[in-house]
């Protein structure tokens, strides 16, 4: 190692995360306890800057800055801001150590705290290998064009599947190990698998394309074995490629910085791994252009975060396919010491990457508890009850959902670890919202005349789809396509639909959604009630996903030749009592309902709180398609 050059101090980061106006959370990585001074271009307004930091390698170190004001900060306003790095006598700031922040001409990156919700950003579903191009990269193209802070987006939302854990690429999984070895992530024991530990895991000759071999070799592992490993082929919807599923904590923590960062991307090499199959080669060698390309643009992507507070939520994938889809899924993922840690692996790195920057003060007591990660055991390996004991604690964890204090405001709902289990089969879809979980959601809603809830399933999805998978479940293969939808659960579903007909609720709601790898638009009203309040779904999906194109198109026009106005099957869906209208794009070419492209959506907000502009931005650079008010539902 004497050899290497030395480590840039910061190798992710900054990422603007929880904005208000006395507070500002900041992320990001260093290859060292860093030493650093914020400064805000703004005169008369003082800060006092809270740091903690927690390791997870020998040189690498999460730090997230909390910045409190001693006066509110100006609305509508463009700060400039900058960290300095202090090392010894000097002191560099950004525009020395991560000039890739920059815009054209400017010598500070800034934000800008919105004074009213106006507008603002959100998608979901970012995976680096699919072809289609990242939709960040709509984002930095808007904040490039702005012409005003005032027409600023106030906050990029996303909404779930920020990282792809269970579906790596090849090449991916080859940048993560020689990260990690230059990093000196922490390593760790894995009891129940093949192997005894991580070392021995990244050595193995099963370790790309056949981590399936990996686990125990037991008829009773079988069903988990197809669900982390196996690359479980899904009829109808899609096919899940989990046989470069992440395991450690350290491969968790190395995928974050190469999805969010080019610095690490100049600290690793890509090489074909030994042992492949000729196959296997071939598809390492067709993976690899794509992972060039998606590196590539990384250094946008990171000037988008360090310019726009972002906020983020889990879905699945952010951990594991599927994920609490049923009682029996987590009965038996959680009662394999293995498939556990995997997913408390995955959930770790959410907290730290993710989670934490939504609601510092929540998280507070975990992050405390995380820091002993860096009290390791002989070596470079972190002691296995310490570690197995935080995990316990992450899933026991109650607190992920968050609510961001604005104008209206954004209630961002976990529909992934309050679910509510099916009653009568153990093996039907779970409730996306536990009971408690839903009263506390009204609650929250009764005080506003208007709100925007972030569920990373749509509420309001597309019958037809719904339907397939209802069929499904009955039939018992819930696990076969994905039925993780508001209407597979009749309680969650009687709950959720009641809260909207509630005469005390809001007038105005706008559910923003992701998940499906496709975005649509609908209007909601309830049949036979003046004054009733007036919803909006709103999903934009994915960043970096898109669904097959030859079955949406399927599905979209069989859905709306089935589920017409006065087609009677209206009258067997859950939310029959209820009226929705599709917004038709305007780039529609037949009369498509379902817009598949991916990109980033975009939501423009009356002082209503209604919206009264919806775009999707595609990635490819293509004109954006907008979702106006369908004459006819005038």
């Amino acid at each position: 190692m004497s050899d290497t050059p030395p480590l840039p101090p910061v190798l992710a980061g900054p990422v603007l995360r929880r904005l208000e106006p006395e507070r500002l959370a900041i992320w990001l990585i260093g290859s060292k306890p860093l030493q650093l001074e914020f400064l805000l271009e703004h005169p008369g307004i003082g800060s006092r800057l809270e740091i903690t930091i927690v390791p997870v390698g020998r040189q690498a170190f999460v730090h997230l800055l909390d910045i409190h004001f001693d006066t509110s900060l100006p609305r509508d306003t463009q700060l400039d801001y900058d960290l300095l790095v202090h090392d010894g006598q000097h002191a560099r700031g950004i525009a020395e150590w991560a000039p890739h922040l920059l815009y054209p001409g400017a010598q500070r990156p800034n934000f800008v705290l919105r004074g009213r919700l106006e507008q603002l950003l959100h998608g979901s579903c970012r995976k680096p290998h699919h072809p289609a191009a990242d939709g960040l990269l709509c984002a930095d193209r808007l904040l490039q064009e702005c012409p005003a802070p005032e027409q600023r987006p106030a906050v990029l939302m996303m909404s779930g599947d920020q990282v792809y854990a269970d579906d790596v690429a090849g090449p991916m999984l080859r940048a993560i190990h020689a990260l990690i070895e230059r990093l000196e992530l922490f390593d760790e024991h894995l009891e129940g698998a093949v192997v005894e530990d991580s070392p021995a895991l990244y050595r193995h000759p099963a370790c790309y394309y056949h981590r399936a071999d990996l686990l125990p070799a037991l008829e009773a592992n079988e069903s988990l074995r197809a669900r982390f490993f196996g690359g479980t082929r899904k009829p109808i919807f899609t096919s899940s490629n989990a046989d470069n599923h992440l395991v450690t904590f350290a491969e968790v923590m190395a995928m974050y910085m190469l999805v969010w960062s080019p610095v690490p991307w100049g600290l690793v090499a890509i090489t074909l791994p030994e042992g492949l199959t000729a196959k296997r080669q071939e598809r390492f060698r067709a993976e690899a252009p794509l992972i060039e390309d998606f590196a590539a643009g990384l250094g946008q992507v990171a000037r988008v975060l360090a310019h726009l507070p972002s906020l983020m939520i889990f879905d699945d994938h952010d951990i594991t396919d599927d994920w609490n889809l049923s009682a029996q899924w987590e009965e038996t993922a959680y009662g394999h010491p293995f498939s556990k840690r995997i997913i408390g692996n995955a959930l770790l790195g959410y907290l730290l990457c993710q989670g934490w920057g939504n609601d510092p003060e929540r998280c507070h007591a975990l992050i405390e508890r995380s820091c002993v990660l860096g009290k390791r055991a002989p070596g470079n390996m972190m002691d296995c009850q310490a570690q197995d004991e935080l995990i316990d604690e992450l899933l026991r964890f109650q607190g992920w959902q968050f609510e961001l204090r604005s104008n209206p405001p954004l209630l961002v709902l976990d529909t992934r670890t309050r679910r509510w289990r099916s009653e009568t089969s153990l093996k039907r879809p779970s409730g996306l919202l536990d009971w408690e979980g839903l009263c506390e959601l009204q609650q929250a809603l009764l005080d506003h005349p208007s709100a925007i809830i972030v569920s990373p399933a749509p509420i309001f999805g597309v019958k037809l789809i719904e339907t397939v998978q209802r069929v499904f479940s009955w039939l018992g293969f819930a696990l076969l396509v994905d039925a993780e939808n508001w209407m597979a659960h009749r309680g969650a579903a009687q709950v959720i639909l009641n809260i909207f007909r509630h005469s005390r609720t809001p007038g105005h709601y706008v559910i923003l959604s992701g998940d499906v790898h496709y975005s649509f638009v609908y209007e909601v009203r309830i049949r036979h009630r003046r004054g009733s309040p007036h919803l909006w779904q709103i999903t934009s999906s994915g960043i970096k996903n898109q669904f097959p194109k030859r079955l949406l198109d399927l599905f979209d026009r069989l859905n709306r030749w089935l589920y017409a106005p006065r087609s009677p099957l209206n009258w067997f869906t859950k939310r029959r009592q209820m009226k929705v209208l599709p917004r038709t794009p305007t780039r529609s070419q037949a009369g498509e309902r379902l817009w598949n492209s991916a990109g980033l959506g975009q939501v423009f907000f009356n002082e209503q709180g209604q919206p009264e502009r919806v775009l999707q931005h595609n990635a490819d650079g293509t004109p954006a398609a907008g979702f106006p008010r369908n004459e006819q539902d005038a």
